[in-house]
């Protein structure tokens, strides 16, 4: 008697565990991708089939909001600038969250599968697209825009030109000279113009450091774009400091490395050419 007591209750704890695992996978999933490290990264990252997204629709994102995603980003806030996950993830203890993204593009709409993978204390760590070339609709390294007539505005990327702090013509990285030396060409050819070449920072650190910081970053693109044969007279340098940001959804919560990521996007030289035809 005893022994059929002791296999009722064993027979019905495996029931119990079969409801838990059933409602489990009714609820989301733990993660789908392999061997997840508590720091966060996959050692093989699987995506799930887009016919299974809860959205099926996906979303078209900001892709500002988008670029501001970085290293130590909660899951509150990827909810505040994504939204819930498009797939059946769940919310506690999950690993992984995914996305379903479209994008507009001049070939037409494009559309992405996006994955946040956090590490143990549920903090995204490793991001990935699929396919791989969806990361290449997010660089901002040189971007034109035309906003009135006869003016063109050309805003690149400080980390892309400068070392992380950096302002001097020695601290220019190769890909910054190339976008220089091609962006001079470009002005010359249109023929005669006034250039306004304005210096952004983000908002780590003092106003007074942040201002001189972006100076002469402005200063030393003048000075570059003049030794690439634009009129000297015909540019001028300002320096804002960190008074225009565009990132809006970078807190000081997160940790430094994060927060430096984060706010990417405020670290911009800005190149405003008037007299310019739209191109």
């Amino acid at each position: 008697m005893r022994y059929s007591i002791n296999a009722s209750k064993a027979a019905r704890s495996a029931l119990l565990a079969i409801a838990v695992a059933g409602a489990l996978s009714a609820c989301g999933t733990r993660h789908i991708s392999r061997d997840i490290s508590p720091e966060g990264v996959a050692g093989e990252v699987v995506f799930p089939d887009p016919a299974r997204a809860v959205l099926a629709e996906g979303t078209f994102p900001n892709v500002a909001d988008l670029r501001s995603i970085g290293p130590g980003v909660t899951k509150d806030q990827l909810y505040q600038t994504l939204g819930r996950p498009h797939f059946r993830e769940g919310l506690v203890g999950v690993r992984e969250w995914d996305y379903l993204l479209h994008f507009r593009t001049p070939e037409g709409v494009v559309t992405c599968q996006y994955k946040v993978i956090f590490d143990r204390d549920y903090r995204g760590q490793s991001f990935h697209w699929s396919p791989a070339s969806c990361a290449d609709l997010l660089a901002d390294t040189a971007r034109t825009d035309t906003t009135e007539a006869g003016v063109r505005r050309v805003n690149l990327s400080a980390d892309a030109l400068f070392a992380f702090a950096r302002h001097e013509a020695g601290d220019i990285l190769p890909r910054g000279n190339e976008l220089l030396t091609q962006l001079a060409s470009d002005i010359r050819e249109v023929g005669p113009s006034v250039v306004t070449v304005i210096g952004h920072t983000d908002r780590i650190g003092s106003a007074d450091a942040n201002q001189l910081l972006s100076q002469r970053r402005a200063d030393t693109i003048r000075a570059l774009l003049v030794s690439n044969g634009v009129p000297a007279d015909s540019i001028i340098a300002v320096g804002k400091g960190k008074a225009e940001p565009v990132t809006t959804s970078c807190t000081d919560a997160l940790a430094r490395p994060a927060l430096v990521e984060c706010l990417t996007p405020d670290r911009r030289v800005e190149v405003e050419v008037r007299g310019v035809a739209a191109r």
